[in-house]
């Protein structure tokens, strides 16, 4: 059983997909999110989504570097994650502009004080003010922030969004074909809008990533951080302190705690961009969030062979947590997105167009592979010490 598992998280949701499966799949069962037909307009040409999803347990993180070192501005990239993990999800169905959020945050008042949601709050408004000038408005409408101590150890930061976009604009995933290529688009780095550098990490796979990473002063230091249920053997194995240091390559002397903590990246600027300008090239997109570089597969609208054969190298975050959980290289690149967490199909010859808008905005692009016919949904990667992983 991998570490993961112990640590009573999947990275595949099995169980949450079963307890789904007899749902309606909505309009379009390839597209990355569920699309119904227009119920708040009644207009058969458009379309409404809703989405839901948060930071996860990365505010446990935020909770530790913040009691620490009283740096309060990590909730701000809290207030980012959750915002980011709703809005890029829904970019994969071609949604970018005129969205509405509403926040949920719920915390044990005796150990988060009301700075800190001044601070969660304050954050979301200042990262739609930013996504405004890239042209991508969303709407704040609130939310709900409830006091349940008896339920949450710390705080838990989710949101909801929602949408009501024309039918004719939407990326559906069922034009995926055979010999399209597939751009990669790293989330590590530092784009043109992000103020420091990224290690890429995102929001998904922060359990492990806590726990294998972490020093076991955490464990005897903050108990409200961790299911004390756990095997001990499981919790807080790793050695680091929150406030060592990492070289980064072109960036100097980074906390270990800045690397995990870092905040999602946004795709909206670029996808904004390429959904304007090259639309009808666009067949597909994947956000490659929970289950990371074999998410790809849940979305195929054929039994496809997906080969992934020039990822990007790993970046170094990724380096410290493999190198602290001695996972092999198929649970890593299917636990996290491993420095590139969207990808988008499309034919060779629209690619490199593609591939230098996100280099004028700062994000490193790259064709990492292609679609093949095949008799099943399947995954071949090469992995960054060149071996073949298969899924």
């Amino acid at each position: 059983m991998s570490l993961y598992s112990q640590r009573g998280v999947s990275a595949q949701k099995e169980e949450v997909h079963k307890a789904t499966e007899k749902l309606d799949q909505g309009l379009y069962p390839n597209a990355f999110c569920k699309i119904y037909p227009d119920f708040l307009g009644g207009d058969s040409n458009w379309v409404n989504l809703m989405h839901a999803d948060g930071a996860g347990t990365k505010s446990i993180l935020a909770y530790l570097y913040w009691k620490e070192t009283g740096d309060i501005s990590v909730w701000k990239g809290i207030a980012q994650d959750a915002i980011v993990m709703n809005i890029d999800d829904l970019l994969c169905v071609g949604i970018h502009d005129n969205l509405l959020f509403s926040s949920t945050i719920d915390r044990n008042k005796r150990l988060i004080p009301g700075e800190v949601l001044e601070a969660i709050i304050s954050g979301t408004q200042e990262f739609f003010d930013e996504m405004k000038g890239y042209g991508v408005n969303i709407h704040y409408l609130g939310g709900e922030t409830a006091d349940v101590g008896d339920v949450v150890r710390t705080i838990a930061v989710n949101g909801t969004m929602t949408a009501r976009w024309p039918k004719k604009d939407l990326v559906t995933n069922d034009r995926i074909q055979d010999g399209d290529v597939i751009v990669g688009f790293a989330s590590a780095g530092k784009a043109l809008y992000e103020q420091s550098y990224n290690s890429g990490l995102g929001s998904n796979g922060l359990t492990s990533a806590r726990h294998d990473a972490l020093d076991k002063y955490y464990a005897a230091a903050f108990p409200e951080s961790f299911d004390t249920g756990l095997d001990n053997a499981v919790v807080y194995i790793g050695p680091h302190r929150m406030t060592d240091t990492v070289e980064v390559s072109g960036f100097g002397e980074i906390p270990v705690g800045k690397l995990l903590l870092s905040p999602t990246r946004t795709y909206a600027p670029l996808l904004k961009l390429l959904l304007k300008d090259f639309f009808p090239e666009v067949h597909g997109l994947v956000h490659a969030s929970g289950g990371g570089q074999t998410k790809c597969l849940k979305y195929l609208p054929q039994p496809f062979r997906i080969v992934k054969d020039n990822l990007f190298e790993p970046p170094v975050v990724f380096d410290i947590l493999k190198a602290a959980s001695g996972s092999d290289w198929r649970e890593m690149y299917q636990v996290f997105n491993m420095g590139q967490r969207l990808e988008l199909f499309t034919s060779a010859s629209a690619a490199p167009a593609m591939i230098a808008a996100a280099t004028e905005l700062g994000i490193a692009a790259q064709v990492i592979g292609r679609v093949e016919k095949d008799v099943k949904k399947n995954l071949i990667l090469t992995a960054a010490d060149s071996s073949l992983v298969t899924y």
